[in-house]
């Protein structure tokens, strides 16, 4: 992207809004499941990191080790969080391809 298309688009104030306005909706959209401990504990979150969901099996729930099953939930998380950020970065890169003069 040269110069020339920068000051293209910031002349166009409008269209800008209205394309980062079409981002913000596509990444709320977005979700991706995490999972731990084999599928033991999975975590489903949105494009705003707002969690969806939670599933647990019966057998990660041990009360005489309550430390596995945090440890299994946090790696769920994680997991999904770099699920969710995998598909914003793809997501970008898609939409950047669509900008005149931006070849990602």
């Amino acid at each position: 992207m040269d110069l020339n298309d920068v000051m293209k688009m910031l002349k166009d104030p409008q269209a800008l809004q209205k394309q980062a306005l079409e981002a913000q909706a596509r990444m709320a959209s977005l979700s991706a499941v995490g999972s731990a401990g084999g599928g033991m504990v999975k975590m489903t979150l949105n494009g705003a990191m707002d969690l969806l969901s939670v599933e647990i099996a019966p057998e990660a729930i041990d009360p005489n080790d309550p430390a596995m099953l945090q440890d299994l939930i946090k790696a769920a998380h994680n997991d999904a969080a770099y699920r969710v950020k995998e598909a914003m970065q793809a997501d970008v890169a898609r939409s950047m391809g669509s900008i005149p003069g931006f070849n990602a």
